[in-house]
């Protein structure tokens, strides 16, 4: 396919779009990383009630592994290594961060969200460093290799989000 920004229409083509897509978040003309963060806190507070440790623990798991599969498939059909509107990686890494925090405050999270905001966007350090490590070779289509790396860098940031945090509550 040809590089374009995609559409609702483009998301609805496909189950892998749609989640990539983060049900829609992703198609933000604006900040669509961001927008995808606040989905993912979003969906969390709403799933919180239903779900235990044990099935945060299976819905993260089943969350990375298929999400893998819709990023790459999505990835390829916008024939872009690494497309803006691919959000599951946002979504998957922030989950994962309020899970580990909870039970956190809204202000809590609120800072959990702009240091997970800064490493994804800043890419500093370790961040910058899961991001290259992925990107495709040049004249290639986006493949599992890719896929993973879409979501490699964001799964780094939630550490570091994570690691600051711990540091700060030590200190503290």
């Amino acid at each position: 396919m040809a590089h374009f920004r995609p559409s609702v229409r483009f998301m609805l083509r496909h189950p892998a779009h749609a989640m990539a897509l983060g049900l829609g978040s992703g198609l933000s003309p604006w900040a669509p990383g961001t927008v995808g963060t606040l989905w993912a806190w979003v969906t969390h507070a709403a799933l919180a009630p239903w779900l235990s440790d044990s099935g945060w623990a299976v819905v993260i798991t089943a969350g990375l592994l298929v999400g893998w599969w819709a990023c790459t498939v999505t990835a390829r059909h916008l024939d872009q290594p690494d497309p803006g509107a691919i959000v599951w990686d946002e979504v998957i890494a922030f989950w994962i961060v309020l899970w580990l925090l909870t039970p956190a405050g809204l202000w809590m999270q609120a800072v959990a969200f702009a240091l997970f905001r800064f490493f994804d966007a800043v890419k500093p350090g370790p961040v910058g460093w899961a991001d290259r490590l992925f990107k495709p070779r040049p004249g290639t289509a986006p493949g599992w290799r890719e896929g993973l790396g879409i979501v490699l860098d964001d799964l780094v940031a939630a550490g570091c989000t994570l690691l600051v945090i711990a540091a700060w509550k030590a200190w503290t």
